[in-house]
């Protein structure tokens, strides 16, 4: 229950705790405030621990957290009102929360302020010691063994295993054959439908992405595109989706109605045969809208439902049976589980101490056989590294009121139980970052580096005072992972690398008891516009957090809301129209997204200064241009700015000494950036896109950056590019480099040489002209680092082959040959090159005419792309040698699509088709 009182309260007891001595007159006051804020603090987590039913003890602490948020109401308020936060912010050297505990000091130190500080510390204190007094007929028990986490060690050890799904995958074998049966018949009718169906969490996801990704099925359908239902379905969302899907790279369809959708829709597919996966669709009446959207198509198209609802199969397609998953046998229930609460012991998928396991197969015997509770409760114990612990989890399992499970009534019973013994199981730090992953839409894949910005921006993770190496995204990443190893958080994508999450996924049973647990903690609150209403009115009634989920009209957010701390938007951006009269009225907001798409050039009110603890501001527009009065936001850790056209950032933006993140994303290629800061912070972790000119490398700020971990340049001069990325040598963080040579650079021969000792770089692009050195013996290319991962290139007009260096390169996964990368005719790609290389896209080569493979090129490549090379009219016959390709797209390359059917003597040797997913640009 104290999920959310905690944070408050260590923030209030450490601000008065370190400080105290310095209170003067209210210093005894203050001494007693703190010993009753550690005693209701302590309180609080063992009703947490021990999961207390009683109402009137509930009653209790909904009062103390009422209290306690008041209470942050007035620090928050006396840290705006100060008149010298700027001197304070300025000496602080150990980050945010530094700076509040000295502003809040010079607070009682001014003896206007002190007088008000001593009645409102008074009447806190009161209140705590009434309500304290009430609750001492409570006793609480301790939790005994096994009460305490797991250690650090064990915690990194577990961390080592990866989120790889197949891994635990059990039983679908028979379900997986079964479901490819039905989608390879040669049916010749219109919406052929196959439909997987079951209970929530009992695997039905699981096993169509496994169909999605079968080879067979790559190979069967020209088309293929996937799309998330979920229960508040929105058609018009559905269709875009799709429809950029299967025609991706193209114009934009965001100008269209429902109708129109529909219409282009089915011309695109009409001549295709496809695959259409609709997963968690949930009403018949949904199919029945979107249905209009797909014709006949080839023969064998077919669309793959997900649902929970047997009746909604069978209303799509009374000729195709659905397919339903049964729940585990225990055999196969234990073999999951022991995935799980084992995971240094899959070699051996039965292995488990005697002594544990018959807890654990009682246990597991509770989840029913549904695969979710049994991931969970495994996530569980694996925490757990005694019998006593066990023994205690297996206590509270059998002490609930577990009524087993009724899946027609949707009453999961002994499986919530098992949930919600998972979330009271995490560690009290863990828990509101897990809350808040209920604010996303369902279905939505999260965004890990956005999610990890937004638990900073909340004060849910704080600078850590004993550890100058560990950045607040270290402990974020590893605050993910934990959940993830859990399983309370599910694997989205993971980044260029393979090895680190992308994005992350939250099951809708999980998400569940997010919302659940939220509205009891008055944590956050979704609001969903009508749809007979445009307007969305904020009041001071409302939660302190309040996520506004996706309508189908235009939305308009105004009102009024003192205490509002963050405002979350999923709107399609074009939308969403935000009408705040007044900052002040908002005066505590930490988290806050713009949008605005009615104007060509977007002045941003300077009103937005008076947003004083903002640290999270996400901007989107055409054209964005901030007021000098963005330099009062002395909070801002993200400043995150999505635009097509072009971006004005005053200089004063720069002297933000707590800005961890400023990012510029370009939407158009016509989009331009005016950024130009003299001195850049020094806790910087990503600067995209900054020009580099002559007073840039004079001040040598780059140098100084020591947690810069991405950054985007763009140079004018050639001239300047060696010693700026002399500078670069030295960072350990830098990871991910953007470089962009303006057009018309000269000369249009950079030299690269120093990024050879740029050992860290994993991700790197490049954007303009790199002809070769007319004096020199290398390519253009040679001294890029060994270890890199991903590499970009565009509009870079090189003259030279550049396969015979990048074939060289030991780590790379990932390359994308763009617009006008290379200039030449022929490219030839040698036996043993590419060793690593898992996906290859390559467009608008316009002078690319001859192109070999040689037998043991790219052995590991999985997927391929080539767009718009119009000369290219033979594919190379070495393709044929690449036995790993999964994924291939030919479009746009005459003579090419023809080549495929003759190679190897094979018509079906593979058939042109989108790719499900290409990895996104850096």
């Amino acid at each position: 229950m104290a999920d959310a009182i905690g944070l408050v309260v260590e923030k209030i007891s450490d601000l008065l705790i370190n400080e105290a001595l310095f209170l003067k007159d209210v210093k005894e006051q203050v001494s007693i405030l703190k010993d009753e804020l550690k005693c209701m603090k302590s309180f609080l987590e063992d009703v947490d621990r021990q999961q207390a039913q009683d109402k009137l003890l509930r009653d209790r602490v909904s009062k103390i957290r009422d209290l306690v948020y008041d209470a942050e109401d007035v620090i928050d308020s006396f840290i705006l009102e100060h008149p010298h936060q700027d001197e304070f912010l300025k000496e602080a050297r150990r980050g945010f929360f530094h700076a509040v505990v000295k502003r809040f000091t010079c607070i009682f130190t001014k003896p206007s302020h002190l007088h008000k500080t001593g009645v409102e510390i008074k009447k806190f204190q009161t209140n705590l010691e009434n309500i304290s007094r009430r609750l001492s007929v409570y006793k609480i028990p301790g939790d005994g063994a096994g009460s305490s986490s797991i250690s650090s060690m064990q915690q990194q050890l577990r961390r080592t295993f990866s989120h790889v799904e197949e891994e635990d995958v059990v039983s679908l074998e028979v379900s997986t054959k079964d479901v490819l049966a039905q989608l390879m018949k040669e049916e010749d009718r219109s919406h052929a439908v196959v439909s997987i169906v079951g209970m929530g969490g009992i695997g039905k996801t699981t096993l169509a992405k496994k169909v999605y990704k079968h080879v067979d099925v790559n190979r069967r359908f020209d088309c293929l595109a996937w799309v998330f239902i979920s229960q508040q379905c929105n058609p018009r969302e559905v269709l875009l989706d799709v429809l950029m899907k299967v025609q991706p790279g193209g114009e934009s369809f965001n100008h269209l109605n429902e109708n129109q959708l529909i219409k282009k829709l089915y011309d695109a597919l009409k001549e295709k045969q496809y695959l259409v996966v609709l997963d968690d669709i949930w009403r018949s009446e949904d199919w029945g809208i979107l249905k209009p959207a797909f014709p006949r198509g080839k023969k064998g198209s077919k669309i793959l439902f997900t649902t929970r609802n047997k009746d909604v199969a069978l209303y799509a397609d009374p000729w195709h049976s659905p397919i339903e998953l049964p729940i585990l046998t225990d055999d196969e229930s234990w073999k999951l589980f022991i995935t799980k609460a084992s995971p240094r012991n899959k070699t051996d998928n039965h292995a488990c101490p005697k002594a544990f396991e018959n807890l654990g197969r009682e246990m597991v015997k509770k989840c029913g056989g549904l695969p979710l509770a049994i991931v969970v409760l495994g996530g569980l114990l694996a925490t757990k590294q005694t019998q006593d612990q066990w023994e205690m989890v297996h206590r509270k399992i059998f002490q609930g009121p577990l009524k087993g499970l009724q899946p027609q009534g949707h009453q999961y019973g002994a499986v919530n139980e098992i949930l919600v013994l998972s979330y009271n199981d995490l560690p009290h730090r863990l828990k509101p970052c897990f809350l808040y992953l209920g604010h996303y839409p369902e279905d939505w894949e999260i965004s890990k580096k956005e999610l990890i910005r937004l638990w900073i921006a909340e004060d849910f993770i704080s600078p850590s005072p004993e550890s100058t190496e560990m950045l607040m995204e270290d402990e974020g990443e590893q605050i993910l992972d934990e959940l993830m190893n859990r399983s309370l958080v599910q694997l989205g994508r993971r980044d260029s690398t393979g090895r680190k999450v992308k994005t992350c996924r939250i099951h809708d049973l999980l998400r569940d008891l997010c919302i659940d647990k939220a509205r009891e903690e008055n944590f956050f609150e979704i609001v969903k516009p009508p749809s007979t209403e445009a307007d969305v009115t904020l009041t001071e009634s409302m939660l302190r957090r309040i996520a506004i989920h996706p309508s189908k009209r235009y939305v308009c957010v105004k009102g009024k809301h003192p205490k509002l701390r963050s405002l979350l938007l999923f709107q399609n951006e074009e939308l969403i129209k935000l009408h705040i009269s007044e900052c002040k009225n908002f005066k505590f907001l930490r988290v806050l997204n713009l949008v605005r798409m009615d104007v060509k050039v977007w002045s941003v009110s300077s009103e937005i200064g008076n947003l004083r603890q903002l640290r999270y501001l996400k901007l989107q527009g055409e054209g964005i241009i901030l007021p000098q009065d963005i330099g009062m936001l002395k909070s801002l850790y993200t400043l995150y700015l999505r635009h097509s056209g072009s971006v004005v950032i005053p200089d004063v933006a720069f002297e933000l000494e707590h800005l961890r993140h400023i990012e510029l994303r370009s939407e158009s290629w016509k989009g331009t950036s005016h950024m130009r800061p003299r001195l850049i912070p020094k806790s910087i972790e990503t600067l995209k896109d900054i020009r580099v000119d002559e007073e840039l490398i004079r001040n040598k700020s780059l140098p100084r950056l020591s947690n810069l971990q991405s950054l985007g340049m763009t140079f004018n001069r050639a001239k300047d590019v060696k010693p700026v990325l002399l500078s670069l040598m030295k960072l350990q963080r830098l990871a991910s480099l953007y470089i962009k040579f303006k057009q018309g650079l000269t000369p249009s021969y950079p030299d690269l040489e120093p990024l050879s000792q740029c050992h860290r770089l994993s991700k790197l692009k490049f954007d303009g002209f790199m002809k070769k050195d007319p004096q020199g013996s290398h390519h253009v290319l040679k001294f890029l680092p060994q270890n890199i991962v991903k590499l970009s290139l565009t509009n870079c007009w090189m003259n030279q082959d550049p396969m015979g260096v990048l074939e060289k390169l030991p780590c790379l996964r990932i390359l994308k040959l763009g617009s006008r990368s290379y200039s030449g005719s022929q490219m030839i790609c040698s036996a043993n090159g590419f060793p690593q290389l898992d996906s290859l896209k390559m467009y608008d080569l316009l002078f690319l005419s001859s192109w070999k493979i040689e037998e043991g090129a790219m052995p590991q490549l999985r997927s391929l792309c080539v767009e718009e090379t119009s000369n290219l009219i033979k594919i190379p016959e070495g393709l044929k040698y690449i036995f790993t390709l999964q994924e291939l797209k030919l479009e746009g390359s005459f003579g090419v699509v023809e080549g495929i059917k003759v190679m190897d003597g094979r018509e079906d040797f593979y058939k042109v088709h989108r790719p499900p997913c290409f990895y996104d640009d850096l």
